[in-house]
């Protein structure tokens, strides 16, 4: 998926969920929309520098858009990571398409937004030969320090029905595929986030030996003049369903 042209800044606040304040390279500070809707834990990191997309839509309230932010790694690295959630599925569709997803290689149809079990699912894919599969997607950009990214990063009440849902797809005899979208490329392998949300990490681990495939795949950020100028999908990550995260305070 290409970008805009894309603004750089340095991230000074976000607030009211939808807004951050962000400073140019000429010093001004602008008000971005912030296209996420969660915690944002260990991507909003004031002081990091931003990308914003601008807008000259008059129709906007808004000119400006934050895409990415750039965060320090522990190697002196900068890891790139998409805080614009609405880009998720736009980027699994594109490699979806193109045949990039191995395990999910080979449909001939795919239909987004799958009403099932109660529940909209985020892709239907279909062949006449193989049947159908159901895949939701979820994006990862929770990175801890013991480098893994970890989902989901707020208790997710609506997550957990997602793979409910899917559960009930498999025991009906369909596939049913969770594939985390990891778009934090300092992320190298997934698991669930049982500090944050026990339920949703108890209920991921259940529905597993059920039958429903959990899948990871990275993101490729490519740059062109010094700019994100693509994101992408790129290999698949592994999942580590039993991983528990060890803090200071359980070592104690």
């Amino acid at each position: 998926m290409d970008y805009p042209d894309l603004v750089p800044g340095i991230l000074r606040r976000r607030y009211k969920r939808f807004l951050a304040d962000v400073e140019l390279a000429n010093g001004e500070t602008v008000v971005a929309h912030c296209p996420n809707t969660g915690s944002m834990r260990a991507v909003n990191v004031p002081g990091c520098r931003v990308w914003l997309a601008p807008s000259d839509n008059p129709a906007r309230k808004l000119a400006w858009t934050w895409e990415l932010v750039e965060l320090p790694q522990a190697d002196g690295t900068l890891a790139s990571a998409s805080v614009h959630t609405g880009r998720t599925n736009a980027i699994v569709a594109e490699a979806l398409a193109a045949g990039r997803v191995a395990e999910l290689a080979g449909y001939t149809q795919l239909k987004r937004e799958a009403q099932v079990a109660g529940s909209r699912l985020d892709f239907r894919l279909d062949d006449p030969r193989r049947g159908s599969a159901f895949v939701e997607v979820k994006q990862v950009t929770l990175r801890e320090p013991d480098g893994h990214g970890y989902f989901p990063d707020a208790v997710s009440v609506r997550g957990t029905r997602h793979l409910e849902a899917l559960a009930e797809l498999a025991a009906g005899g369909q596939r049913a595929v969770l594939l985390f979208c990891v778009a934090h490329t300092g992320i190298t392998a997934v698991a669930p986030a049982a500090h944050i949300d026990a339920h949703y990490a108890t209920t991921l681990r259940r529905v597993a030996k059920r039958g429903v495939e959990i899948l990871a795949y990275g993101c490729r950020v490519s740059h062109q003049a010094s700019r994100p100028a693509s994101i992408s999908l790129a290999g698949r990550l592994p999942v580590a369903l039993e991983r528990e995260l060890v803090t200071a305070n359980d070592a104690d």
